[in-house]
């Protein structure tokens, strides 16, 4: 923020002050503890420390050690990612590494994931990661959307020039949106699932397309609004897909890794998907054949 009557153009550097976000151990700790609604004592006992040395560390008045940090972490469940960030303000390298999916260490975690989507067939099922960027899909998934038009068509118009996203399929025009009958129930839905992570961890990209959503005249303003969940709402959200009399009714289950040591596997999300009636169930079954 700038402050004085005058543009920053005007004035000379020695009378412009910027104000930065506060970076430090002590600030950043503060924040998760005040994002999980935990007291200093809440977090103290969670975390074995005492509640005099934890408000010294948020103060800053102690310096943590390295275990500490990583201590703190883990009972606040800060995402790996955030817990590098923790560690760096704190004066310690990076702790977690991040691999592609293509490194040799990975290999376990991409045949991990091959075999449940193989396994998933009939139904579809897709991976992504933080960002909804698609890294892997099953032949249902592909199957499902040769029903209403050629899969690659439908990626190259909502994501041109980029990654096949998850979420612009879901909102763009000229991807599934369209074609999801219920969009007015699983637009919201699927925002409110966006800030609830980014509750969880910061994310540039998916910071940014809500702000793209927000200068889109055709969503709803009130859907941008992080709200309470309604206590009336189904424990299950439906997907409803249609076009020229073809209906798919599905649900969807998101899986994570429990124990993982890595960032890309820590991050990545298996969305698969169920049939919620019988003729849906046979018409997936009939794209296998």
């Amino acid at each position: 923020m700038l402050y004085g009557t005058h543009s920053a153009r005007e004035l000379p550097m020695s009378q412009i002050t910027l104000t930065l976000p506060d970076m430090s151990f002590g600030a950043l700790l503060r924040q998760w503890r005040s994002g999980r609604r935990l007291s200093q004592l809440e977090l103290a006992l969670q975390s074995n420390v005492s509640q005099r040395h934890l408000s010294f560390l948020e103060s800053g008045r102690a310096r943590p050690s390295q275990q500490m940090v990583l201590q703190l972490a883990e009972a606040l469940e800060v995402p790996l990612r955030e817990r590098n960030s923790l560690l760096t303000a704190a004066g310690f390298a990076p702790f977690y590494r991040e691999r592609g999916l293509s490194e040799r260490d990975m290999a376990p975690v991409q045949d991990a994931l091959t075999r449940m989507l193989k396994h998933h067939d009939p139904y579809p099922a897709v991976v992504v990661d933080r960002d909804y960027d698609l890294l892997l899909e099953n032949r249902a998934f592909s199957a499902m959307l040769g029903l209403f038009a050629e899969p690659a068509s439908i990626w190259a118009a909502c994501c041109p020039g980029g990654r096949s996203n998850l979420l612009r399929l879901v909102f763009h025009a000229a991807g599934a949106r369209p074609l999801i009958r219920n969009f007015d129930e699983v637009g919201p839905f699927m925002l409110q699932r966006v800030y609830r992570e980014l509750a969880a961890a910061n994310n540039d990209k998916a910071l940014a397309f809500i702000e793209e959503l927000r200068h889109d005249p055709t969503i709803p303003a009130h859907w941008m609004t992080v709200t309470s969940p309604l206590a009336s709402a189904p424990p299950l959200l439906p997907l409803v897909l249609g076009q020229d009399g073809v209906e798919l009714r599905l649900v969807t289950m998101i899986s994570t890794f429990g124990t993982p040591y890595d960032i890309t596997t820590d991050e990545i999300r298996v969305e698969t998907f169920f049939p919620e009636d019988a003729e849906t169930e046979t018409m997936l079954r009939k794209l296998a054949v």
